[in-house]
This record gives C-alpha cells, sequence and structure tokens, in this order.
C-alpha cells in the first residue's frame, strides 16, 4: 500500500511540475514545508502564515498571504476568496514567484509575463471589479512609504494621490482636465509596466527554493 501510494504521489508530482514549472524535487521540497507550515495536515490557513519570519519584515504581507487565498491565483476562473487551501493550490501561487526559464520560447516567455502581471493587478484590485481604484493604488502606496519615520499619514496620502495622477496620464494620455479617472484597467495596467524587467523584481524571498526560509 505504501509504494503504491509513493508511486501515486511521484506520478501527481510529475504532472504538477509540468502545470506549474518546479521540478519534481523542488515540488517535494515544497510539499515538506507545507506539511510543516500544516503540522501534518492537508490544509493551509492564513494564520500559519504568520511563523514566516521573511513575511514579517515585508510591508505588504497582508497582500501577498491574501493572494494565496484568492480563487483569481488559482489555475481557472474562481471568484472571492477561501478560507484554506490545499497544497495544489498553495504550489500553483508560489509558482508566480518563480524566474523565468530562459529556455523558454518568445510566446512562453509572453504568456509566462501576462500571468504575473494578472497576479500583481489582483494584488491592487482587492474588490475584484477589473479596475485598480485610487482608494486601493493609495492604500498600498500608503503600506509601503509607511516603514519612513519622516512621513505622517496625511503626506504618504498626498504622495499615493500624485503617484495616481502619474499613472493615470500613462494609461490615458488624452483625458480631459475635467475628467474622473475611475481606475486602473489591466490593460493600462501592462502599459505601465511596458519595458519594466517584472520577471527580475516579482520574488519574495521563500521563493528561493534551496535557500528558503519559509518554515523556520
Amino acid at each position: 500500500m505504501g509504494a503504491f501510494q509513493s508511486v501515486h504521489q511521484e506520478d501527481n508530482y510529475e504532472d504538477l511540475a509540468t502545470r506549474t514549472g518546479f521540478s519534481p524535487e523542488q515540488i517535494r521540497n515544497l510539499h515538506r514545508r507545507f506539511k510543516h507550515l500544516t503540522k501534518n495536515g492537508d490544509k493551509l490557513r492564513r494564520d500559519h502564515f504568520r511563523v514566516i519570519s521573511d513575511l514579517e519584515l515585508n510591508p505588504i504581507q497582508s497582500q501577498i498571504i491574501e493572494a494565496f487565498f484568492d480563487k483569481r491565483n488559482f489555475q481557472g476562473n474562481g471568484r472571492g476568496t477561501v478560507s484554506e487551501i490545499g497544497f495544489e493550490e498553495f504550489l500553483i501561487v508560489m509558482s508566480y514567484f518563480l524566474p523565468t526559464d530562459p529556455n523558454l520560447t518568445a510566446e512562453e516567455r509572453e504568456s509566462f509575463r501576462q500571468r504575473k502581471l494578472h497576479f500583481l493587478f489582483n494584488m491592487y484590485d482587492t474588490d475584484d471589479d477589473g479596475k485598480i481604484t485610487v482608494q486601493e493604488y493609495r492604500h498600498v502606496v500608503q503600506v509601503l512609504i509607511s516603514q519612513s519615520d519622516n512621513l505622517d499619514q496625511e503626506e504618504a496620502k498626498e504622495i499615493a494621490d500624485a503617484a495616481m495622477l502619474e499613472v493615470a496620464s500613462l494609461a490615458v494620455v488624452h483625458m480631459a482636465p475635467d475628467e474622473f479617472y475611475e481606475g486602473i484597467t489591466f490593460e493600462h495596467f501592462v502599459k505601465i509596466w511596458k519595458g519594466i524587467e517584472i520577471e527580475m523584481k516579482m520574488h519574495v524571498r521563500f521563493s528561493h527554493l534551496e535557500t528558503t526560509s519559509i518554515c523556520k
């Protein structure tokens, strides 16, 4: 029975490797860490992430954690959030932080980039309405710059609003002075990130599988 389960698990690892871009060995490693986080359980909850020391130092800790429970980030067309996830969902979300494989074709590389951009867009678009509103953008910017002791909340808000106006001018070139900008659509978001190597920038430390401290 044990041998059968082992073979079945290895087959499952191979399938997950094809779907996520991780190697079977990396998947085995992450599965061990998943079991450690869940105390040998089959489901991961938000509170399990609180023991990851690397995340404690990340200013957008809550956004990263929420991304693991956002159905939009699972493979499919899900909506809304869940209270717990299994290993497959955990692995799929972790795959967004993988570096680009140099052996990918140009078409595969662009598809990989689009997946990363969608994932990042979802982190901003918290109400899942297809737009990043000024309130959502302001919240993330305020969180990022709140680490500075030299800025109060009002100054942080002003910086966030100014940044949003700059984004609006890049996204909608011919916007009239009195026109209300409803928010950044994904199409606008792609324009903003044009020429920026998101594949190199979009990492969290625990995605480096050989030296990760996700479970320490």
